[in-house]
């Protein structure tokens, strides 16, 4: 049996796969996440996770021959701009005061790889937020900090349970990974 790498130091991504009663280890990538403009944001994701995939093969070098890597990267767009991470309190009330009362998307691509071969592809979920109020907004920022997350928020945080509307597609994607269909592509390619 091989052993399985999440190439990732999301805690997010690590629950879901323990969620889903898979064994893996944990190997952080210090992958470079910048990428060309001009790319489509599921480009850009997909480039993105197979970045951090390299990184963590660049490290194990033959050792790998016995590892299936798991990569992903996620990706928010709103109105075909791509939101990141917020810098700070200031961008991360920004970003939040963009998102409510629209819907945007997210995007969070994947790539499992082993020696012999390689899978990759993307998940989008289209979320709606209700008007949030400037309150709400500064209240959340405060309490949660997300600035470690694409769109300056966690779905399953409060913001998403008073400020979600409406979602289109999957959940747990918009959480970090598409957890089930990880999970069918591992079962049917790769164990």
């Amino acid at each position: 049996m091989k052993k399985i790498i999440l190439a990732s130091g999301s805690p997010r991504r690590k629950m879901l796969l323990e969620w889903a009663e898979i064994n893996f280890e944990v190997m952080v990538s210090d992958a470079d996440e910048s990428f060309s403009p001009g790319a489509s944001p599921e480009h850009i994701a997909m480039h993105i996770a197979s970045k951090k995939n390299q990184a963590i093969v660049d490290q194990m070098g033959q050792s790998m021959d016995q590892c299936i890597l798991i990569a992903a990267d996620t990706i928010v767009v709103l109105d075909g701009r791509i939101i990141g991470k917020p810098e700070n309190r200031a961008h991360a009330i920004s970003i939040l005061q963009q998102l409510s009362g629209k819907t945007h998307s997210v995007i969070t691509a994947v790539e499992i790889r082993s020696a012999e071969k390689k899978e990759i592809f993307y998940d989008k979920t289209n979320v709606e937020f209700h008007t949030i109020d400037d309150a709400q907004i500064h209240h959340y920022v405060d309490q949660y900090k997300p600035y470690d997350k694409a769109g300056a928020y966690a779905i399953q945080e409060w913001i998403g349970v008073i400020g979600i509307k409406n979602i289109n597609g999957d959940f747990y994607n918009v959480m970090g990974l598409p957890v089930n269909r990880v999970v069918q592509v591992l079962k049917q390619s790769f164990l």
